[in-house]
C-alpha cells in the first residue's frame, strides 16, 4: 500500500484554513451524535517515528469535548503485560458506546517492532495478523467505528526531523534507539508495514494514510476522515452484520436430555477419592505456576446444579495466591457500554495462575439470548465470536475447560423447595430462579445449540451428571487434573 500511494495533493494555504476550521467544527458537532447514538469510536494512530503523531493528536482532540475520550498511550508491553495474551493490553482499552479512545500507537507497531527484531517467527508473525483481523472485525461486528491511521513521511524527511530533534536538548528525550534504527534501515522496515498495511485493509477497518510532511496538512487530513467514517457508521448504525462461517474442528456432542443421570458415588468412594485428587491437582497448581501455564476453568449449568459446591472441591486443592474465582453477574453499566467479551478479556488470569468462572460469556448465547438483552444478530454471531476468543486463549498457552453441571427438572425443583424451605439456605433461591425454571425447554434448547457450535478441538464441552453432587465434584477434579496434565505435554 505505501509503494503504490499516491499523495493527495496539499491545498493552498488560504484553502487549507478555511477547510480546517470547518473540519473542526465538524468533528466538534459529530462527537455530541455520537454520544447521543451511542457510538463507541476507537482511532488507531501508527507511522514512522517523528512522523508527527503526537502533535497531530493533540490539535484534534482540542474540537473535542474531554470528558469524552481517552488517549491511550501504548508503549513497549511491560513485563506484567507479556504474562497476559497478546491482545489483553490492547482490548482492556477498548472505549465505552459514545466516547472516543486514541491508541497512540498500538498493535501494529508492536507486532512490526517485533518481527523486524527477530522476536517473533515468520509462523507467529501471520498468528498476530489473523489475531489482529478478527480483533478489528469483532469490535465493528459489535457496533464500534474503528478508524486506522498511518503517518508516512520519507526517509530525508524523518532524517532531518530526528536530527532537529536531537540539537535541541529539550526534545533531544523524543528521540528513541527505535527511531535511529528505523531510519537506518528504512527500506526493510518500509516493506514490512507495506506488507503489514495490505494484510490488515479490511472494509470494516480500512487504513487511511496520512501525508504528513506538513502538521496542519495532517491535521485536516485526519479531521475530515474522522468526519466521514462517524457519518458513514451513523447512517450504517441499524444494518444486520452478516454472520460468520465457523471455521473450527468441532466435537460431537449428546443432546441434554439423552445424557443419563444415574451415576452414584458412595460417601466412602468420594472422600477417598477427594482426598486423593486433590493432591494431585495441589502437585499440578505448583507445576504449571513454574512453567507458566495460564488454566481457565468456566462453569455453565442449571440453577441449584451445584456449581458453587464443585468449584468450592476444586479451589480447595489450590494454592490460594495462584487462583482466583469470578462469579460472573449482570453486567454493570460500564461494562454493558463495552463490547460483551471485555469484562472476561479483564478478568484473565496471568500466566501461570488459574481463573475459575461461575457463569462466563456463554450468557450471551443464553439468558442475553432468551430474555432479549441483545438482538437475534448479535446472539447468532457471538457463537463464532467465542470460539475465536477461546482461540485466542488457546495460542497464548492457557488451558481451558469447560463444564455444563446437568441436572433434571425435579432434581432442581426438589433443590428450590429444600433451599426455600431452609432459612439458612434462602439467599440462594430467588424469584429469577423460578422464572428462569418455567422457561426450562427454552433454555434447554439453547444450551443444547450452544454446546453444538462452541464445542471446539481445543475448548471442548465436558457435561457433569449432577444429581448426585459428589459424583459431579470427582468428575470435575479428573478432568481439571487430565487437561493440565495434557497442557504439560504428558
Amino acid at each position: 500500500m505505501l509503494k503504490d500511494w499516491i499523495k493527495a495533493q496539499s491545498p493552498s494555504e488560504e484553502e487549507l484554513a478555511s477547510r480546517l476550521e470547518k473540519a473542526r467544527g465538524d468533528l466538534s458537532s459529530r462527537q455530541t451524535l455520537l454520544k447521543e447514538k451511542k457510538l463507541p469510536v476507537l482511532v488507531l494512530m501508527e507511522g514512522w517515528g517523528s512522523a508527527g503523531k503526537g502533535s497531530v493528536l493533540g490539535k484534534v482532540i482540542k474540537n473535542l469535548d474531554p470528558r469524552f475520550f481517552k488517549v491511550a498511550v501504548m508503549s513497549v508491553p511491560t513485563e506484567e503485560e507479556k504474562r497476559e495474551p497478546f491482545l489483553y493490553r490492547h482490548f482492556a482499552k477498548i472505549p465505552e458506546e459514545g466516547k472516543f479512545v486514541f491508541f497512540d500507537g498500538g498493535w501494529m507497531d508492536e507486532v512490526t517492532s517485533q518481527y523486524v527484531a527477530g522476536d517473533l517467527s515468520e509462523d507467529e508473525y501471520r498468528q498476530r495478523l489473523v489475531s489482529i483481523r478478527r480483533f478489528e472485525r469483532t469490535l465493528t461486528d459489535n457496533g464500534y467505528l474503528v478508524m486506522k491511521f498511518f503517518f508516512q513521511i520519507s526517509e530525508k524527511d524523518q532524517r532531518k526531523r530526528l536530527e532537529r530533534l536531537r540539537k535541541d536538548k529539550n526534545t533531544r528525550w523524543r528521540v528513541s534507539d527505535s527511531d535511529l534504527w528505523q531510519n537506518e534501515h528504512y527500506k526493510q522496515c518500509l516493506k514490512v508495514f507495506d506488507q503489514y498495511l495490505f494484510d490488515t485493509n479490511q472494509s470494516v477497518a480500512p487504513w487511511y494514510i496520512i501525508d504528513s510532511t506538513d502538521k496542519k496538512w495532517a491535521e485536516l487530513q485526519m479531521t475530515e476522515f474522522l468526519v466521514q467514517g462517524i457519518d458513514t457508521a451513523l447512517a450504517n448504525e441499524k444494518m444486520n452484520v452478516p454472520i460468520p462461517q465457523n471455521t473450527f474442528e468441532l466435537k460431537p456432542m449428546p443432546k441434554l436430555a439423552d445424557i443419563p443421570l444415574d451415576h452414584i458415588l458412595t460417601e466412602e468412594e468420594y472422600k477417598k477419592e477427594l482426598d486423593k485428587l486433590q493432591k494431585k491437582l495441589r502437585s499440578l497448581h505448583n507445576e504449571i505456576y513454574r512453567k507458566k501455564i495460564p488454566v481457565i476453568i468456566a462453569y455453565e449449568g442449571w440453577d441449584a446444579a451445584g456449581k458453587g459446591g464443585n468449584i468450592k472441591r476444586i479451589a480447595a486443592a489450590l494454592d490460594p495466591r495462584g487462583y482466583e474465582v469470578q462469579p460472573i453477574a449482570s453486567p454493570e453499566p460500564h461494562e454493558k457500554a463495552r463490547h460483551f467479551l471485555w469484562r472476561f478479556w479483564t478478568r484473565l488470569p496471568k500466566d501461570g495462575h488459574i481463573a475459575i468462572f461461575d457463569r462466563t460469556w456463554y450468557g450471551r448465547v443464553m439468558v442475553e439470548r432468551l430474555e432479549g438483552f441483545c438482538r437475534e444478530n448479535d446472539w447468532k454471531r457471538a457463537y463464532n465470536e467465542i470460539n475465536e476468543f477461546e482461540k485466542e486463549l488457546k495460542d497464548w498457552g492457557a488451558v481451558i475447560v469447560k463444564f455444563w453441571v446437568q441436572i433434571d427438572k425435579d432434581t432442581q425443583l426438589a433443590r428450590f423447595t429444600e433451599r426455600q424451605n431452609t432459612p439458612e439456605k434462602q439467599w440462594k433461591i430467588t424469584d429469577e430462579d423460578w422464572r428462569n425454571r418455567e422457561k426450562w425447554d427454552l433454555y434447554e434448547d439453547a444450551v443444547n445449540e450452544m454446546m453444538e457450535k462452541t464445542s471446539t478441538s481445543f475448548a471442548p464441552w465436558h457435561v457433569l451428571e449432577s444429581n448426585d453432587k459428589k459424583y459431579a465434584r470427582i468428575k470435575a477434579l479428573k478432568i481439571v487434573i487430565e487437561e493440565i496434565e495434557k497442557g504439560l505435554g504428558r
